[in-house]
């Protein structure tokens, strides 16, 4: 008996990625992959459709992980107009179907990266084998998750919405950061300024503190013109936003005791990593006063892999199916 080909997905709040997998000596392996612009379907279910009809065998079944909290079945995109539920999926013939949260597929598909898709971002090789893994991604928006571990071997996943745990400065910049976003925001989440649209917020903000005009408007602007010119303001705005996603890291690190190590996921750490891994990220994760010694023993890495979550929405399938 050959093992099922399943389908798997990957679906966030810019793009939508599809593949089959199947599992080879133990690990998962992607065939038929296809990424577009969730922009390109009008609804979810026309995306997943529209890929099944590519496919040369059509699943039976299989696990899409979703960028936002699934509850009941169903997910309502955080960052996207899109909406579905198991129970719509069903009608393409898929059965079983789950919908997971994108930040669980992570969690999931960590441990089966190649070590050679990994970057390192400080701290040691290998973290402790028994304990927690954390995963923490600006995108879009601000993923978190983490995969608890013990010592028999078990693991759970553990989705959450951490990216919406509220902000906190780590000096005074980034205290006159906080208040100027106030003025905007109700309340000031760590997505509100580690993500794409964040990176606008904080070069904003800065522009401000520094009593001078942007008339950036594309995070990606940013991004170039940082890569370009390290010692411009764009630069500036880079090395602090690299900064607190170090302090945040660390945070998550401390919430979860994820002393086998942190991963940064997500489409900017990787576009960036040359300039992530001069910044001031692994001090920032490391300055946590008495934990200090704590913190430096949790290597902190970058998943290169692109399609992690995929890796670890097949690790889900393929043990619903037995």
């Amino acid at each position: 008996m050959t093992d099922p080909l399943l389908l798997v997905g990957d679906v966030g709040g810019t793009n939508a990625r599809f593949a089959l997998a199947r599992m080879v000596n133990g690990r998962p392996r992607l065939e038929h992959f296809e990424s577009f612009p969730a922009e390109t379907h009008p609804t979810f279910l026309d995306g997943v459709k529209a890929y099944l009809d590519g496919c040369p065998v059509k699943p039976t079944g299989g696990v899409i992980a979703v960028a936002g909290p699934v509850t009941d079945g169903a997910i309502d995109l955080t960052n996207s107009p899109w909406r579905v539920s198991e129970g719509d999926l069903q009608t393409l013939g898929l059965n079983p179907i789950r919908l997971i949260n994108d930040f669980e597929a992570l969690a999931w598909g960590a441990p089966v990266v190649p070590e050679d898709e990994l970057a390192s971002l400080g701290g040691p090789a290998q973290g402790d084998p028994h304990a927690a893994i954390a995963l923490v991604g600006p995108g879009t928006g601000f993923g978190v998750s983490a995969l608890a571990r013990d010592a028999h071997g078990r693991e759970m996943a553990l989705p959450s919405e951490g990216g919406h745990a509220c902000f906190a400065p780590g000096d005074e910049v980034e205290d006159e950061v906080l208040r100027i976003l106030r003025r905007r925001y109700d309340r000031v989440s760590i997505e509100r300024l580690i993500c794409g649209p964040g990176l606008l917020n904080l070069h904003r903000a800065l522009a401000e503190i520094d009593g001078r005009e942007t008339h950036i408007d594309d995070p990606a602007q940013i991004t170039a013109q940082a890569l370009e010119d390290p010692t411009s303001p764009c630069g500036a705005t880079l090395a602090r936003f690299c900064a607190m996603l170090g302090a945040v890291a660390g945070d998550i690190a401390l919430t979860t005791g994820a002393r086998g190590g942190v991963y940064i996921a997500g489409g900017i750490a990787p576009r960036i990593l040359p300039f992530i891994q001069a910044s001031p990220f692994r001090r920032r994760f490391e300055r946590k006063g008495r934990f200090q010694d704590y913190m430096a023993a949790i290597p902190t890495k970058v998943i290169l892999h692109k399609h992690a979550a995929l890796l670890g929405a097949a690790r889900v399938a393929f043990a619903e199916a037995g």
